[in-house]
């Protein structure tokens, strides 16, 4: 088990049963609190199909649908997904495979290429894990554009081997203008698929990578290396794991942490909102909050953007307000 370095407050009181079973491969078996401290316990799930207002107003935290319950082989495209390093410097690059170029969303320029635009908290830190309090929103992105996302990233040193977690409004990847849960890795510094590409479902989760997530709430996201395995948390459980296989075994401990807003656009200049499209010196814009390493140092965040479009209002060292409504 390992030691938080910063807990939130509301464990649950009775922790949910491990595995005892000498026979099950301890890389399956989760750890026995959440990132944050908590025992696990089941999310509240909604009815299949549901929107995200539809689920915030049931009072749900997510639902499945025909991406989260089915394995990505038989997904045909994705989205782009941003770049490993991230070094708080704007980023243009082509969309080559994987993933695949963009169809729903063409650029207007026609160069299929995507800028992405950052906020970002990060700190070079040797954590055994990571979580933060996000605010799960909804934000508008245009037709130009490919999505709008907040996540937690855990990252070798060198930046090159990565594991993410967060939410995302993709119309690519998921199908519609929801907001779904993902997972993402990097393997020496190349990209693979979205919630997919060896990553392994828990068998106990409520809801998979690819469910709707219920908007306009803040709901706790961690990953967490155990027993050979970095795992996945979200509001209240494990949803699954990387296995440390994938990356030959050399992958086990984080070097540098990375929280951030993310866009995916068309241009330097897009039209699509960050965060819940609030600027930060709004009380009621979206939050990176409570950051907390597991086995790690004293949470120190240092807070950027990387243009002018988005940006940020640094709390605490552990908290900021972030985003925007772009630039139209």
């Amino acid at each position: 088990m390992g030691v938080v370095s910063t807990m939130n407050a509301g464990a649950a009181e009775t922790p949910a049963a491990a595995a005892s079973d000498a026979a099950v491969d301890p890389a399956q078996v989760p750890p026995a609190l959440l990132p944050w401290g908590a025992a696990p316990k089941p999310i509240k799930k909604g009815e299949i199909g549901a929107s995200s207002e539809d689920l915030a107003a049931a009072g749900a935290s997510a639902a499945a649908n025909d991406l989260s319950d089915s394995t990505v082989e038989g997904v045909t495209e994705f989205g782009p997904k941003g770049e490993s390093r991230r070094t708080g410097v704007l980023k243009k690059s082509e969309t080559a495979v994987p993933p695949l170029p963009p169809s729903k969303a063409e650029p207007v320029d026609g160069t299929g290429e995507v800028d992405y635009l950052y906020t970002v908290g990060k700190q070079t830190a040797s954590v055994d894990g990571v979580a933060a309090s996000l605010t799960v929103a909804k934000p508008t992105v245009a037709a130009a554009d490919w999505h709008s996302l907040a996540e937690i990233a855990v990252q070798s040193a060198d930046g090159q081997q990565v594991v993410e977690v967060g939410w995302t409004v993709d119309r690519k990847t998921n199908g519609d203008e929801d907001t779904h849960l993902f997972v993402y890795h990097w393997i020496d510094g190349k990209p693979t698929c979205y919630n997919g590409c060896g990553f392994v479902p828990y068998s106990g989760a409520t809801v998979a990578p690819g469910a709707t997530l219920a908007a306009d709430v803040t709901k706790p996201f961690g990953i967490q290396y155990s027993g050979g395995s970095w795992w996945i948390a979200y509001d209240s459980e494990w949803i699954g794991s990387f296995p440390a296989s994938l990356w030959g075994g050399t992958f086990t401990k984080g070097g540098l942490v990375q929280v951030f807003g993310e866009v995916a656009a068309s241009s330097t200049k897009p039209c699509t909102q960050m965060g819940n499209g609030k600027t930060p010196d709004n009380t009621a814009a979206a939050r990176i909050g409570s950051v907390t390493y597991v086995n790690g140092p004293t949470v120190q965040l240092a807070v950027s953007a990387t243009s002018d479009v988005y940006t940020t209002s640094q709390l605490t060292d552990r908290t900021f307000r972030y985003g925007g409504p772009g630039s139209c």
